[in-house]
Parts: C-alpha cells; structure tokens; sequence
C-alpha cells in the first residue's frame, strides 16, 4: 500500500504564513526603531573617516545609558532639518567653552579653567581661518566634521541639543574592504 502525503489546505498555509511575519515583525521592528539602524554616509564632512557612502549600522541604546563624550562620533537629526540626519564628531561637552582660532580648538571647563588644547586625530586639518568662542549650556555639544573645509557643523548652525542625538556608529558594513567594529573612534588623550 502507498502512503501519500497530504498537501495542508490553503488557508494553514496563509495562517502559518502571517504567524511567520507577525513573530518576525515583533522582533526586528523593536531593533530597528530603538536599539540599531542603518545609516549612508552622505558628502565629505568626515572624510577621510568616513566616505560618502559608507554604510553604517547605528548603535541607538548606549547614550541611553551614558553620555557621548569628547571625540566620539555621533548621528543626529539636524537641528534646522529634523528630518536630515548628520554625522560629525564631537569637540566640546555641556557647560564648557569651545574656542577656535586657526584650526586648533581650546576647550575651558570647571576642571580647566584656563582651558586646554583638544588633542585632535591628524586627519582634522582647518585651511580656512577661523575664531570663534561659544559657551554650552547644559544640554548642548559641539560638534565638528573631522574634514572642517567641506563640513557644515557647529561653528556655521550653532551647538548640538542633547536630544537631537541618535547614536554612534557601531559597525561599518561597506565597503566591504572597511567592515569594522567602532569605526571612527580616535585614541583618547588625557586632557
């Protein structure tokens, strides 16, 4: 005798199916709106950190936790566009002076007072002149392109609220010649 396998009706099908998507739907949904996101580098603000179009996977949970510091990397919504996003590295922090002059950047705080020079990467080079001091209140940050002659930041549309923050960048997927954990992160420096 010959077994043969029935094929399950139609309709179990379509049900496991929406099952299948709903579960799926619940689980990636929660990760894409609040924990990671992608993100394409657009223009050459940060290069040679980033390119335009690299392709970047947001890490939206840490500064949930902690704050952004000094140095770090950050994808924010544009203060004057907030459906545009931004990336740009961050130079001065809540309630700290930010002074420019000539591509080099004095940072004065409570434990500074007389300020001291921001030890940058070599890949932030300033050909245009510049001087400029701004006072951060407590919810504000500076920011800057890490390629200051192409990048529109602070020094042009003012300090960076707290709550425009997204994230940071957590891996770099493409190009696939460049896939690294934390891209972007400079060495600290003791200030």
């Amino acid at each position: 005798m010959e077994e043969t396998a029935e094929t399950p009706p139609k309709k179990e099908s379509w049900i496991d199916f929406l099952k299948f998507a709903l579960i799926a739907a619940a689980i990636v949904l929660p990760i894409r709106l609040y924990i990671a996101q992608p993100f394409i580098v657009s223009g050459a603000s940060m290069v040679p950190t980033f390119e335009n179009g690299n392709y970047l996977i947001v890490d939206e949970i840490s500064y949930r936790f902690e704050e952004p510091k000094r140095g770090d990397v950050v994808i924010f919504r544009f203060p004057g566009e907030p459906k545009k996003f931004l990336i740009k590295r961050i130079a001065g922090l809540p309630n700290e002076t930010v002074e420019l002059e000539n591509g080099a950047v004095r940072i004065k705080n409570e434990a500074h007072p007389d300020g001291f020079l921001w030890q940058q990467d070599a890949r932030a080079p300033q050909s245009r002149p510049a001087l400029q001091s701004i006072t951060l209140k407590r919810d504000e940050y500076f920011v800057l392109g890490d390629n200051r002659d192409e990048s529109a930041d602070s020094r042009l549309w003012g300090p960076l609220k707290r709550t425009y923050i997204i994230g940071k960048p957590l891996i770099r997927l493409f190009p696939v010649t460049e896939l690294k954990l934390f891209p972007g992160t400079w060495p600290t420096a003791a200030e």
